[in-house]
């Protein structure tokens, strides 16, 4: 009897060993079938796009928040650790975030994220670029060559970035192919349905003139029909000096702008002085989805800068 324990307990404990080896499995299986595509978004309204397409699929970061300047980003530890372990990075492209993004694909060792790669994304590829410059010199100031890069203000523009996430998405993930098919078209859907509504809202805006303080609002002009009278900043980036917003005013004494507009991360300190010695409203505009507590996601981004212009007008 008792010359029988050892081989019992030898069986019992190959018997644990092959349920936890077992069960290990079945948790590695499940954890593949499972894992969620990991996004890193460089600007808020890419990392909305992609949650609003991958659902519980994705798992996004962004790595800037709405009253940051795009532009201006630094390369850190913590954005490098995200990055390194990304499967899509999503920028804006068009020189947007050429200050610091090569540097990050750089240092992040993932070659997956490297240009022309399968899990690089840049939405400006997508649409037509507006405001491309004949030539650029150093003296203009903060000039993109390849013309404008808020390419998020326009929302017709979300359809053919849309379509093409998705196509990435279901490259990056094809076993959930039917899932990312599903949510792009309840997007559209609900985009056209957007669309449709905040075209006739914003018809009493076609034609008001108006003056920004930074060059940023060429998309939204020109889908609304603002007429864009003049740019409050003298090099592009750089706040204006009294000298030149005096010389500002003295124009719109016979341009007759209706209001002033400025995005949200910028300091309105200009803008406001046009606006108080012009006596024409100020606009600070959300820009970028969380621009303010209104414009919480993508449909309320365009619903909130709608709303914004019309009181104003």
């Amino acid at each position: 009897m008792y010359g029988s324990t050892p081989n019992k307990l030898l069986a019992i404990r190959n018997g644990l060993y092959r349920c936890v080896a077992y069960t290990l499995l079945l948790l590695t299986l499940t954890g593949h079938a499972h894992a969620q595509l990991k996004v890193f978004a460089t600007v808020p309204e890419w990392g909305a796009l992609a949650q609003d397409l991958g659902g519980e699929k994705v798992s996004v970061f962004t790595a800037t928040n709405a009253l940051q300047d795009a532009h201006q980003v630094q390369a850190r530890p913590g954005l490098l650790a995200r990055a390194r372990t990304t499967n899509l990075l999503i920028a804006t492209g068009a020189e947007l975030e050429a200050g610091w993004l090569p540097v990050l694909q750089r240092d992040a060792g993932n070659p997956n994220i490297m240009p022309g790669r399968v899990g690089m994304f840049e939405a400006a590829q997508y649409v037509q670029i507006l405001d491309v410059p004949i030539s650029v010199d150093r003296s203009q100031g903060h000039v993109h060559a390849s013309g404008n890069p808020h390419i998020q203000l326009d929302p017709r523009n979300y359809i053919p970035i849309a379509r093409a996430l998705s196509e990435r998405f279901i490259l990056l993930d094809p076993v959930n192919s039917a899932h990312y098919q599903t949510r792009l078209n309840v997007f559209l859907g609900a985009w056209s349905t957007h669309l449709v509504r905040w075209e006739q809202q914003a018809s009493v805006l076609r034609g008001m003139k108006v003056w920004v303080q930074h060059d940023a609002f060429t998309y939204l002009n020109n889908w609304l029909g603002l007429k864009q009278i003049g740019v409050l900043e003298a090099t592009p980036g750089a706040d204006p000096s009294i000298t030149h917003l005096n010389a500002i005013l003295q124009k719109q004494a016979t341009l007759h702008g209706r209001l002033v507009m400025t995005p949200a991360y910028l300091n309105s300190k200009p803008a406001m002085w046009f606006s108080e010695n012009a006596k024409i409203p100020v606009v600070s505009l959300p820009f970028t989805v969380g621009g303010n507590a209104e414009a919480k996601t993508l449909p309320a981004l365009f619903d909130d800068t709608i709303r914004r212009l019309i009181q104003a007008q």
